[in-house]
């Protein structure tokens, strides 16, 4: 596979990002027309409202094409490609509408861990993934200890799995309807991750954070395919890649990555860390490539804003796919 160069020209880059919005504003002002426009009409401030929702979709179309000529020049996803440098998205955008501009992200999922994939078609543990995330709830940041983890671990399987059958500790809906208020176990994929508060064990606490200390939700996607993207990860999924992975292992990784000259193509690029030749993540776990990412691209006009945060699929040579789409 020949090596990407990590330079690009940026007057060049720029120019592209310019002519590539406006095209985009275009495009959704179209379709804005033929949709938007006569539902807005009756609202007092619907010349507002309209063109807030406008520079909204505009950063999300950008950042969708962005995705697209990514995945047709480079077979594998860093941090140090322009999908991950959307900020130059965002600068371009203040010089293109008369009022208003938007702020759009473009964030990997497959460098966070897919919590619907902890669990097969059949409701049993996949085990690599298993063993991934009772290390990821390990880590320090947490403040679990090996039986809590193991104890919790039995009641993400309850909730996740098809069946009303306890796991060891675990627990099933008869557990949550005598609850107040009371609800029914999901048996089944997560739709939000907000949902693993319901879970037993999940405290907001745990999940979201706190002052002192992060929460889980940062580090977990709904979409996924299992691979964890070893060029984008943060450090804690990094160091729960291996047991025998260390806090300054994961530095030392993501330093390593920094470096543009750096090839980050070969799935055991780490090896080549100083002081990683004898680490082995499973191959099943970890990838270069990435096809599940979440686009935040808020439209900001004055003191009103409109966020759309949707979460895409992407495959070389087809159309991105929205998997979930949401506006705030």
């Amino acid at each position: 596979m020949p090596k990407r160069s990590p330079y690009k020209n940026q007057r060049g880059f720029a120019l592209i990002l310019t002519l590539l919005i406006i095209s985009m504003i275009v495009v959704v002002t179209l379709q804005f027309n033929r949709s938007v426009w006569s539902g807005l009409y009756g609202s007092g401030n619907f010349k507002e409202a309209a063109r807030l929702h406008l520079v909204a979709r505009s950063g999300f179309e950008c950042a969708v094409t962005v995705l697209s000529e990514d995945a047709t020049e480079n077979e594998i996803d860093t941090l140090l490609e322009p999908w991950a440098k959307s900020g130059e998205l965002s600068l371009q955008s203040t010089a293109l509408f008369e009022k208003g501009h938007f702020m759009v992200e473009i964030s990997d999922l497959c460098g966070k861990i897919p919590i619907n994939q902890l669990i097969d078609e059949k409701g049993e543990w996949r085990p690599a993934q298993k063993d991934l995330f009772e290390r990821f709830l390990l880590s320090k940041s947490f403040g679990l200890d090996p039986d809590e983890v193991s104890i919790l671990m039995d009641f993400i399987k309850d909730w996740l799995d098809p069946d009303d059958e306890i796991t060891r500790f675990g627990v099933e809906s008869a557990y949550y309807r005598g609850l107040d208020p009371s609800y029914s176990c999901d048996n089944g994929v997560l739709t939000s991750l907000d949902r693993l508060t319901l879970i037993k064990g999940m405290s907001k606490e745990l999940v979201y954070g706190t002052k002192e200390k992060e929460g889980l939700i940062s580090h977990l996607s709904l979409f996924g395919g299992g691979k964890i993207n070893i060029n984008t990860a943060g450090p804690l999924i990094l160091q729960a890649l291996s047991a025998e992975m260390t806090e300054e292992m994961a530095k030392d990784m993501i330093a390593y990555r920094k470096d543009p000259l750096n090839d980050l193509s070969d799935p055991k690029w780490y090896q080549k860390v100083s002081g990683m030749d004898h680490i082995v993540f499973d191959a099943d776990l970890i990838t270069t490539s990435s096809h599940y990412f979440i686009i935040q691209s808020t439209g900001i006009l004055e003191k009103m804003e409109q966020r759309l945060t949707v979460q895409v699929f992407r495959e070389p040579g087809r159309p991105i796919q929205i998997l979930q789409w949401k506006a705030a």
